[in-house]
């Protein structure tokens, strides 16, 4: 495998990610920001941030196959949230796991969470980009 995630002693034990990423390969992939959009550029989960993320990490999936990744090739993700607060992470690991049951893998790459005013979109709630790195 390319990629090893690490949680190094001395720094805190986080469930949603792995705080370093040691990548080997050669390939370096970048996947634009996904956002809660199906194939026809239709919202999934208008005002529902948990089926949101669900959906961009799905979309990352997506994106990542058709390149002959997975996330197991990731090496880290950035994920832009409106209006954050830290009250609404339950409902982004709510998000997460789901798409985690449907991909077949917990993404737990290296992970930044950025709190931004607004989206490409007023319904967009958050968007998450990835980069990968395959022999």
């Amino acid at each position: 495998m390319t990629i090893t995630l690490v949680n190094p002693d001395g720094l805190p034990k986080v469930d949603l990610y792995r705080q370093v990423s040691v990548a080997t390969g050669s390939r370096l992939v970048s996947v634009a920001g996904q956002v809660a959009w199906d194939a026809d550029g239709v919202t999934v989960g208008a005002g529902d941030l948990t089926a949101q993320v669900e959906q961009c990490y799905l979309n990352v999936g997506t994106a990542l196959a058709g390149v002959g990744a997975t996330f197991g090739d990731v090496t880290r993700l950035t994920v832009y949230l409106v209006d954050w607060t830290p009250d609404k992470m339950p409902l982004i690991e709510a998000g997460v796991a789901r798409a985690a049951a449907k991909l077949g893998v917990t993404p737990v790459p290296p992970l930044t969470g950025i709190g931004v005013a607004a989206l490409a979109a007023p319904d967009l709630l958050v968007e998450v980009e990835a980069t990968a790195v395959l022999d």
